[in-house]
């Protein structure tokens, strides 16, 4: 499958609601970023700050959302959304990849994922969000992030009962997590890559999913619906 990472940043403003519908129209599913912001709602955006993607600056965690509403993602004219507009974006058909920036609000974020008929990964590096997901849903799939072996990608995401990892694309390469994953029941997404040539290396591998900034990377034969469904 193919995962538009923040709605294929490399084609528009990233985790935009613009991207969003765009990267709906094409992908298996889309990648978004969460983070908690000054005012308490949940808002879609990777940074901390809103230095390198806006006209302003500050940290998101100190800005409320109206002030962030009045900023402009890289000149676009689109702002940043809260996490339930951003939902509302993605067709009901598209599964959502929500990567947890931080600690905190995973109980919030279920509430907002459990209200779209979307299919669902919920994702993150911090194992202490994972854990506060899997502590408010038994059911919601989710995902270990990890982009170093020393992290023990594979032995994490059991022992944190996800469903997926999420390794970095070439620990796939330097290691055979995938087939040690596919053993333990896993799914295996790698980000993020925009090349097509180890995309498809990748695919032979048997990674379930790619995470890319680009479309049409992933070759139609791999392309699929993902995630699973929630219970």
């Amino acid at each position: 499958m193919e995962i538009a990472h923040r709605g294929y940043a490399a084609e528009a403003p990233e985790n935009t609601i613009a991207a969003l519908r765009r990267a709906g129209r094409r992908a298996d599913a889309v990648e978004i970023d969460v983070r908690r912001c000054g005012s308490g709602e949940l808002v879609v955006i990777h940074d901390a700050d809103v230095d390198r993607l806006t006209d302003g600056t500050g940290r998101v965690a100190d800005l409320s959302l109206s002030e962030l509403r009045a900023l402009d993602v890289l000149g676009s004219g689109e702002s940043i959304p809260t996490l339930d507009e951003a939902l509302a974006a993605v067709p009901s058909d598209v599964a959502v990849n929500a990567e947890l920036k931080e600690a905190g609000i995973a109980a919030d974020a279920v509430d907002a994922l459990d209200a779209v008929a979307n299919q669902i990964i919920v994702s993150s590096f911090s194992e202490r969000a994972l854990r506060e997901t899997r502590d408010v849903s038994a059911s919601i799939p989710t995902a270990y992030l990890a982009d170093r072996l020393r992290d023990r990608p594979v032995t994490t995401a059991v022992e944190l009962d996800c469903r997926y990892v999420h390794p970095r694309y070439a620990l796939c390469f330097y290691s055979p997590l995938v087939a040690r994953a596919h053993e333990l029941g896993l799914g295996v997404n790698a980000w993020t890559v925009d090349d097509p040539l180890v995309v498809r290396a990748l695919c032979r591998l048997g990674v379930d999913g790619v995470v890319t900034d680009r479309s049409g990377v992933v070759p139609d034969r791999y392309r699929s619906a993902a995630g699973d469904r929630k219970a």
